[in-house]
């Protein structure tokens, strides 16, 4: 009778150690990698690539300065208020 009891613990005990040996452990291995991964990442992000001005722009991360446009920008802006500006003298 014992030699039965001991056969059922000893198998409860093995199937629990299949069990561990072929989906726990591997899946805490996985685990573990992509925490290893995704750990590098971050910090090869905070400090290096968040400074790369090529991936700055990629993930629009530095705000481009807004230039504003003078109202006298150049030469062609001159010419045409001189061409009003005689068209309009011509008129009176």
């Amino acid at each position: 009778m014992e030699s039965s009891s001991s056969y059922e613990l000893n198998a409860a005990v093995s199937s629990w150690e299949f069990l561990v040996l072929f989906l726990f452990r591997p899946l805490l291995a996985i685990a573990f990698v992509l925490f290893l991964l995704l750990l590098g990442w971050f910090f090869a992000w905070k400090l290096v690539l968040v400074h790369v001005p090529l991936v700055q722009e990629i993930f629009n991360l530095r705000e481009k300065p807004v230039k504003l446009k003078p109202e006298k920008r150049g030469r062609l802006t001159q010419f045409y208020n001189n061409l009003d500006s005689q068209s309009s003298a011509s008129n009176w």
